[in-house]
């Protein structure tokens, strides 16, 4: 069955770039982006590791950490970090999950059963679903997913966008409307009564009777 929001990420060992992990071990108390690749030396998915190696910091800064999965074995993994540098101009520090069994891939429901116990001989075309993004919140519970055609660079600006808004919206009781970037007003939730939302929020506008809106708390 496909992972919904609130559902306990699978934990898993496996063996990376930085050697053996057990998932929940390595969240830690923190979040984590485990974000899927469906074969190594491919075009889309080079700029897209680049790139999150580009953000790092920004990760980090939000107590966010970053490991990437491939159904290839580890060393296809170290050999792929060269063709990335060339291309990006970024070091691919975080972890590169190997997963040559496709065991994690069927754990997060990324390939049927049925895809075999293999990676050898599969196409990127045969993994085309493992494409997908989860971020997973301290309590190991899936807290976003997203999954994208191969054809398609992922944007990992909005990862950092959804990121602020999960983390804002489970401190405050607050939501963000479309489009909301750092700074920006926010929605007062339903749970918040107005003698509430007076005290904790120094006011709010009421749009419409079931919209509310005030100042990002903390800004």
């Amino acid at each position: 069955m496909a992972l919904r929001i609130n559902d306990t990420a699978p934990d898993f060992t496996a063996q990376t770039t930085a050697g053996e992990i057990s998932f929940h071990d390595w969240i830690g108390d923190g979040w984590a982006i485990l974000f899927s690749h469906p074969k190594d030396f491919t075009p889309v998915c080079t700029t897209e590791l680049g790139y999150m190696a580009g953000l790092a910091g920004e990760f980090e800064k939000r107590n966010a950490k970053i490991i990437g999965i491939s159904v290839d074995p580890v060393d296809n993994h170290h050999k792929w970090k060269a063709d990335i540098k060339e291309a990006t101009g970024n070091s691919v520090a975080y972890p590169l999950i190997g997963d040559p069994e496709l065991k994690v891939a069927k754990l997060y429901d990324m390939l049927p059963a049925d895809a075999g116990d293999t990676s050898e001989g599969r196409t990127p075309a045969d993994n085309a679903t493992v494409r997908s993004v989860f971020v997973i919140g301290p309590d190991k519970k899936v807290k976003l997913s997203l999954t994208y055609p191969m054809t398609t660079g992922r944007n990992f600006d909005e990862i950092l966008r959804a990121i602020d808004s999960i983390q804002l919206t489970a401190k405050h009781q607050v939501a963000t409307p479309a489009q909301w970037k750092q700074g920006e007003d926010v929605i007062v939730t339903a749970a918040v009564s107005d003698e509430d939302a007076n005290e904790r929020f120094g006011g709010f506008v009421r749009v419409l009777p079931y919209l509310r809106t005030t100042k990002q708390p903390g800004t």
